[in-house]
């Protein structure tokens, strides 16, 4: 205990090894990014898929994606409450290794061809979601106020690399699988688990010292010194605009974002678009979703907070509006809106995480981070059903006209809330 404490010290007196392990927790969560986004990936892609084989129907196959974002709502709760008591390197860590727990189940499950082993492997496999989402959190911890969104894009860029070697690693992964006797749609999960897993042992063993008790250090040191030099300043608290606002921003993007990127390939497959059109312009959404994201984090970093998410609202109108009026036969229309929807998106995921570390002190950054991705995995889940039932009730440009309306309300209420800001 005395060591932690003296390593911890160590810290709080130089600002050089402060800016040091800055940036080697950029370089380790990166890391970990790369292999979640694998593991993430892989699993998502087959999920589906196996259900649907070992339920005989095509009836429920939409369940593993409701069940790991049910599963990864819970676990982003408890890892934000894990964090704000032990670090970050114990919480994530945790996630992570759950997750890959979750995903040896599914494999379990797809052995001895056991339904409600694959359920319940698949809310724990969340887990690994919950995880691979708050862990762009750990860059912030020790980032300046003008640095905090930069690192926020440098995770969610690192991710991008593990989701798009996840899919592209199925095959191979079904050949391994039915190599060793396990049916070929588990094999994605192996990887999920082996990534998982990984990610998880390398925060454990590298994110050391934790950036966010070290932080918590530096804040309790600060508060310290301005009571040694007779300042009455109460210590900070919570924002609550702040955090507000940064949430509300990143629940509607998500659910505007889940909604029509859910209908699209049904409205593409409606008018006669085959699965490579879907596939093509499924791989532009995501690449606009995550690619973006360096120049998204500089740009919030240093056009503020309130902009950015201004030019998400925006951007998510004008997708909305494309996808609507885009001529049915008109890929190249839809390809364009699907981008935007992307983008705007990532304009809104960036801004709004920023502005709930600017809300919050390390004494309960955490806790309210977890808090937050409660609500955004569940405004996703949210998302997706209410999407079908609009487009079964009326129509795709019903769904998309509409998220286009909601997600204009952005702009009123950013400029209400942080109006004294």
């Amino acid at each position: 205990m005395d060591k932690q404490k003296d390593i911890i010290e160590s810290y709080i007196d130089s600002v050089e090894k402060q800016k040091q392990l800055y940036k080697r927790t950029l370089i380790v969560v990166i890391i970990a990014q790369v292999l979640g986004g694998a593991g993430l990936a892989a699993g998502i892609t087959v999920g589906a898929l196996l259900a649907e084989d070992m339920l005989g129907s095509n009836t429920l196959a939409g369940l593993p994606i409701a069940l790991f974002t049910l599963g990864s709502a819970g676990a982003a709760l408890i890892i934000g409450n894990l964090s704000q008591r032990f670090g970050r390197r114990i919480g994530l860590a945790s996630g992570f290794i759950t997750g890959g727990i979750g995903a040896a189940g599914v494999v379990f499950a797809a052995i001895f061809n056991n339904v409600i082993i694959l359920f319940i492997a698949l809310l724990v496999y969340g887990a690994g979601t919950a995880t691979n989402l708050q862990a762009r959190y750990a860059g912030t911890d020790l980032a300046g106020e003008k640095q905090r969104a930069t690192a926020v894009s440098m995770a969610m860029v690192s991710t991008t690399f593990g989701a798009v070697a996840g899919p592209n690693l199925v095959g191979v992964m079904g050949k391994f699988a039915t190599s060793i006797g396990v049916p070929a749609l588990a094999g994605p999960f192996i990887l999920a688990g082996a990534a998982f897993i990984l990610a998880g042992l390398v925060l454990f063993a590298l994110l050391r010292p934790d950036p966010l008790k070290i932080a918590q250090a530096l804040a309790a040191n600060d508060i310290k010194g301005d009571a040694n030099t007779n300042q009455t300043e109460d210590a900070p608290k919570l924002n609550q605009r702040t955090i507000t606002i940064g949430a509300t921003v990143m629940v509607v993007t998500q659910i505007i974002m889940i909604a029509v990127m859910t209908m699209t390939p049904v409205h593409m497959e409606e008018h006669g678009h085959g699965l490579s059109a879907v596939g093509l312009i499924i791989g532009f959404h995501i690449g606009a979703m995550y690619l973006p994201s360096l120049l998204t984090g500089v740009l919030v970093d240093r056009v503020g907070r309130k902009v950015m998410g201004i030019a998400s609202g925006i951007t998510l109108m004008i997708s909305g509006v494309m996808a609507a009026y885009a001529p049915t036969d008109s890929i190249a229309m839809l390809t364009i809106a699907l981008i935007l929807l992307g983008l705007g998106w990532n304009f809104g995921l960036i801004s709004g995480t920023a502005l709930i570390v600017d809300g919050t002190t390390p004494a309960n950054r955490a806790k309210v981070q977890g808090t937050v991705d409660v609500l955004i995995a569940l405004s996703g889940a949210a998302g997706g059903a209410l999407s079908g039932m609009v487009v079964a009730g009326s129509s795709f440009a019903t769904l998309s006209i509409g998220s286009g309306i909601i997600s204009m309300l952005l702009v009123p209420v950013i400029l209400y809330v942080l109006r004294k800001q």
